[in-house]
């Protein structure tokens, strides 16, 4: 079995060499000629064998095809046999049809009919044994886990909780008491002359520290990690996030305690009291159709709303002194942030008397700062055009959870009763989403997050269809509504 780093390069270089191998055994008039006389499908294939250039020019191609969309594989997950061969052959079969319409398009990079058919039902079969022969087993060896935070009591829980071995855990700088005793024989905070804490270990846990966060990706490797649980009581987004992405990044599954679960999105399996983290939730195919989906439906709707662009713009000059766009920023996927273009609706610098706040007209109600011509833009929607620029460039999705301002979603946070606020971070932030077309703001956090976290668990291709033309709808509606004059 290989681990670690090794297992990156050996898998990676295995599927690149049995690709060559079998477009060289694909291209030989012998195995065409067996196929196209055996296999039904082919009957009607042509056997065609390349050579020199052409052949060197296919393999490089089918190589690096293959070997990139495989590469999600190639992380030292502890996979079942079945997980292992389902998840193989799907990417191989993506390859295939990515080769075949590639080829349908470039004629100049199409592989030949019988070679394709050939070398791809050769990797259907090879490849995931390949990667079941080398794949971490979750059995063959005690599971090792290292723990990740710095609350004690946290660290106490999971370690009665946990049957893996515990390799030690590692620790952000830390609030806690390091049990260095001083003069008096009591515990110190671990500070540095400018007051800020060190990371050091925190007294009272019986786990051996391994050290700090700058040093989690050399401990994953050097200890074999297979699984991090998660151990903070307070974290910085960025810290958080950074943590979980680098243990996807190193094919460590990462867990957290039931008690802490209302942070994060997990696989809840009853009676179990560490659960999985779902660092993805969906499978990267289903990205690339809503990517897909997001950038055809940002680009047509900019072209659409071009005209009307210009006589927004020259409406809001009119009505009111200042700029034509507002900016501001917002939390994005795994809580980074971003910043988020609108038509400006409010009086200029209008949170600089009353503070960053939920605009009253988001609970029905009359906000003053907000224009004549604002107030028909919120109306209409149109001032959220502009954020078909910021879907476009990959920073929003045309659904998913509405991205609140940084400091909103801390006061949130603090709510009683919305602490599993976060989980909204694990997915890009959306213009529309179920909580928007059931007419839920910010101004209900309780109910928003429950739909939030419907729509991350539902998401999908027609979901998103679905509620995509339900707020159209509910668009033409209000702008009807305006247009007769009705409040």
């Amino acid at each position: 079995m290989v681990t670690g780093h090794r297992y990156r390069a050996v898998s990676g270089a295995g599927v690149a060499l049995l690709t060559v191998a079998a477009v060289l055994v694909a291209n030989t008039e012998g195995v065409q000629n067996v196929v196209v006389s055996t296999v039904p499908v082919a009957e009607r294939l042509r056997p065609v064998v390349l050579s020199g250039e052409d052949l060197v020019f296919r393999l490089v191609l089918v190589t690096g095809i293959v070997t990139a969309l495989l590469a999600p594989l190639y992380k030292p997950r502890p996979r079942r046999i079945l997980n292992t061969i389902f998840r193989a052959e799907r990417r191989v079969f993506v390859a295939g049809l990515g080769l075949a319409t590639v080829g349908y398009f470039d004629h100049s990079s199409r592989v030949p009919r019988a070679t394709l058919l050939v070398t791809f039902g050769l990797l259907a079969i090879a490849i995931p044994l390949w990667l079941v022969a080398i794949r971490h087993r979750p059995t063959d060896d005690p599971e090792r886990a290292l723990i990740i935070g710095d609350d004690p009591v946290e660290i106490g829980r999971i370690t009665s909780a946990i049957d893996a071995p515990i390799v030690g855990y590692v620790a952000p700088p830390t609030p806690y008491s390091t049990g260095n005793g001083d003069d008096d024989g009591m515990a110190v905070a671990a500070t540095d002359g400018a007051g800020l804490v060190r990371e050091r270990p925190a007294a009272g846990v019986n786990v051996s520290y391994l050290g700090g966060l700058s040093r989690l990706e050399s401990i994953f490797v050097d200890y074999d990690v297979d699984t991090a649980v998660f151990a903070f009581n307070e974290t910085d987004r960025e810290e958080f996030f950074g943590v979980l992405a680098t243990c996807h990044e190193f094919g460590v599954d990462a867990k957290i305690h039931r008690e802490k679960a209302d942070t994060v999105l997990v696989s809840d399996t009853p009676g179990q009291e560490i659960l999985d983290i779902d660092v993805e939730p969906w499978d990267w195919q289903d990205r690339v159709v809503k990517r897909a989906f997001d950038v055809a439906f940002a680009g047509f709707g900019l072209l659409v709303a071009s005209p009307l662009l210009a006589l927004i713009a020259v409406a809001i000059k009119l009505d009111s002194p200042g700029p034509v766009f507002y900016s501001q920023e917002r939390t994005a996927e795994f809580g980074e942030t971003f910043t988020v273009y609108k038509f400006r609706s409010m009086i200029p610098d209008a949170e600089s008397k009353t503070g960053v706040k939920l605009s009253e007209e988001d609970a029905g109600g009359r906000d003053p700062r907000v224009t004549r011509v604002g107030r028909i833009l919120r109306k209409t929607h149109f001032d959220e055009i502009p954020q078909l620029w910021s879907i476009l460039v990959g920073d929003m999705s045309v659904v998913g959870p509405r991205p609140e301002r940084p400091e909103l979603d801390e006061d949130i946070e603090r709510e009683e009763g919305v602490t599993d606020w976060r989980r909204r971070w694990f997915v890009r932030p959306g213009l529309t989403g179920l909580a928007q077309i059931n007419d839920v703001t910010g101004h209900e956090p309780e109910q928003k997050l429950r739909y939030d976290v419907e729509y991350i668990r539902r998401q999908s291709f027609r979901v998103d269809v679905a509620i995509v033309i339900r707020q159209i709808w509910k668009v033409l509606g209000d702008l009807v509504e305006t247009v007769l004059g009705r409040d």
